[in-house]
This record gives C-alpha cells, structure tokens and sequence, in this order.
C-alpha cells in the first residue's frame, strides 16, 4: 500500500509540473477575485480547465460523476503536494464545500447527474437559501412559503445574508411546504437563480465589501424534479449540509487562519514593523510568546483537520465534531486578525489612499470581516449548545429548567 501511495505521489507530482501555472504559486489574489464574482481569466482559468478535467477538484467525489474517486489517503496526498508549490483548487465554492456532498448523499440519480459533473468541472455556482429576517438561529421558524401547484411548486418569500447570490447560478433552499407544522413542514429544493421573480440585493457590510444578499422570491415556478429527498424531508437534508460547512470552515485552520492581502507568517510580519534583535527574535518578548502560541494553535488545528480526514471512511461523514472544529478555527482566524493589528499600529488602520499598501488596508477590510465568522454557518452559542449535547451528552439546560 505504501509503495502504491509514493508512485501515486510521483504520479501527482509529474501532473502538477504539467499543468499548474507557475504564475499562480503561493497567489490567491485570482481565487479572492473569483469568489467575489470576478471570472478566471488568463491561467487562472486555465488552471480551473485542468482541475476540473482531471476531477482534481472534488477529489473524493465518485468518478461516475467526473470527479477523481480518490482515496482519502491519496486526497491527502493530493492536498500536500498542491501546498508544497503554492497551488491553490480553483474548483471552490458552496458547491464543493456544502451542497455538492449533501447531494451525493441524498439527491436522485437524475440530480447527481445533472448537478455534479458541472460543479466539478467548476462551471456551476451555488448559494444557500437558510436565512431568513425572521428565521436566524431559529432556523426552523423560516416562512418562504412553497405550494404544490399540480405539475410545479410556486415558491414566495424572502432569504437574508445569501452569500454570493448575485453571481449565484443557482439556490439550494429551505421551503416551508407544511404551515402546520415546523421541522416536519420544511423541504428542501433547488432553484435556477435566473427564473422569473428571483431578486438579489446586494447587502453592504462593514467592510466594505457585498459578499451577501437580500434574495426576494416572487411567484417563482420551480419544476417537481427540483425537489431534493421527500416532501416536508428538507430538515434533515439541511442539518447534513450545515455538517457539511461547518467541516469546511474548520479545515480553513490548515491554512493557519491566514487573511488575504498579506500571507506571511505572523512573525515575519511582526520583524517587519516591530523589529528584532541580533539573534533574530521579535523584540517584543510578549508579543513573541503570543504570536508563538497563535501559531502552535494552528498548526495543532491543522494537524486535527488532517486526523480527523484520515479517520473518515469517506467524504461524505461529517459529525458533531465540526462545530468543535468550527469554533476553533475561528478563534485562530480572529486572534490572528487582532494579533496582526496589534503589529501593525496605526499602519493597520488604513481603509484607503497612498498612505498604506495594499497589504495593510485588506488586513484592516479582513479583520473587520472576520468578525462574522463567530456568526455565519451557525454562531458560536450554537456550535456550543450543539458540543454540549451531542458530544459531552449534557442535559438539555431547558429541560433542566423544567424540572
């Protein structure tokens, strides 16, 4: 097995040689483009082309559907080679990272079919239907209401903070088709994002930046066969998916809870603007010890993320354990965010103009934005309340109450 594994390792490293644009290495400014609605252009492109040809993309995904089939051994694989000459997968998006594995779990033969192959080869983009005004961390309050309309659902209502809907090409979404009844009246349906009565509106945040949207639905007509499981099945289809992104969010801790615009390691950056000594220490002995052990957290992060792969028989079984991982590797993302302003003084408190590069304004937008990371894919209360009872098998604190 071993033996297969290094001959599958030289294999991968031959393809990358040939096919990974060497203008791309240790760049994701391409991919921060990309994923607020700039197309792939030039190698970028190109490098997209590749992925998605190879199935490289979805690794893990069956090769039935134009993906690779990989092992996970040989995703890791993959994955470490892609690290080690600074490639990034241009096959990204809600697509790979949260509906695509909810499909292949529970979707029809016909919807693997016409849905998976165009996400592999990263031509489909896909946003997410949970949120409503009225409908947060309640999810299951949500009221966009769907009717059975004989040979069609009639969809009506509103989503909130739909991320990338306004490049979306389509929506995975959580309908209520049962009024009389809350979990068991949700179902879960999938809608082309350019029929009549779809309406996104871009919601600017603080940061500057519209990553999410107010989507409107307006008397939509939805074909039956867009309908995913069973009728009023939708709740269990979302709380899989939901497992799905939280799994993704703390694989971001392999990449050191890194922001983009400035990749450097932390104390790379703090010799930079704070300076070091003659054997090459930061100076300030404080802030060394706690860049260090800003550090040692990601690094342990990243080494749970790739355990946590390597016991997995397969890619499509996330468990309660996400939340530990999302929470965790959010606090690493945002402790490195404040630790970076720390450094940088006033130097990181640019928002525009000559006076700052690049690197410090998108640090300073970043960190702002980070911010929402305690929030989206579930907040932090209910990551937490999600660990209490399904890993530690606490008792529910409201039952407690009762009694």
């Amino acid at each position: 097995m071993a033996e297969n594994l290094e001959a599958f390792r030289e294999e991968i490293r031959g393809w990358l040689e040939a096919n990974f644009p060497k203008s791309l290495a240790k760049s994701d400014e391409w991919q921060q483009g990309f994923m607020v609605g700039k197309p792939l252009t030039g190698d970028a492109a190109k490098w997209r082309d590749a992925m998605g040809k190879s199935g490289y993309g979805a690794p893990m995904w069956p090769k039935q559907y134009g993906a690779a089939g990989l092992s996970p051994a040989q995703a890791r694989i993959l994955w470490q080679e892609m690290a080690k000459i600074g490639a990034r997968n241009p096959i990204i998006g809600m697509g790979t990272s949260m509906f695509g594995p909810t499909l292949l779990e529970y979707g029809s033969e016909e919807q693997k079919q016409k849905h998976i192959p165009p996400i592999v080869r990263g031509e489909t983009r896909w946003c997410q239907g949970y949120s409503e005004p009225g409908a947060g961390s309640d999810l299951a309050s949500l009221q966009t209401k769907c009717e059975d309309k004989g040979d069609h659902y009639l969809i009506n209502g509103q989503k909130i903070w739909t991320s990338g809907a306004q490049y979306a090409d389509w929506c995975f979404c959580l309908v209520r088709t049962d009024t009389t009844k809350k979990h068991e009246g949700i179902s879960f349906i999938l809608i082309d994002m350019r029929t009549p009565g779809v309406e996104t509106r871009p919601i600017k945040l603080i940061a500057g930046s519209s990553p999410f949207c107010e989507t409107f639905f307006t008397d939509v007509k939805v074909p039956k066969e867009n309908l995913v499981g069973p009728l009023n099945g939708g709740w269990t289809i979302g709380k899989r998916l939901l497992q799905h992104e939280r799994s993704g969010q703390g694989g971001q801790a392999g990449g050191g809870g890194r922001m983009p615009g400035d990749n450097r390691p932390l104390d790379a950056i703090a010799k930079t603007y704070v300076g070091a000594d003659k054997s090459g220490k930061i100076t300030d002995s404080d802030l060394r010890t706690r860049i260090a052990a800003n550090q040692i957290d990601a690094k342990a992060m990243a080494l749970t993320v790739q355990r946590v792969s390597a016991e997995a028989r397969g890619a499509n079984n996330p468990s309660a354990a996400t939340s530990v991982m999302k929470n965790a590797t959010m606090k690493i993302a945002q402790d490195r965010a404040e630790l970076g302003l720390e450094i940088m003084g006033n130097r990181a408190l640019g928002w525009e103009g000559a006076g700052f590069d690049e690197a410090e304004i998108q640090w300073t937008r970043a960190w702002l934005s980070g911010k929402a990371g305690s929030i989206y894919g579930g907040s932090n209360e209910v990551q937490s309340n999600i660990i209490a009872k399904r890993i530690l098998g606490l008792p529910d604190h409201l039952g407690q109450a009762n009694h």
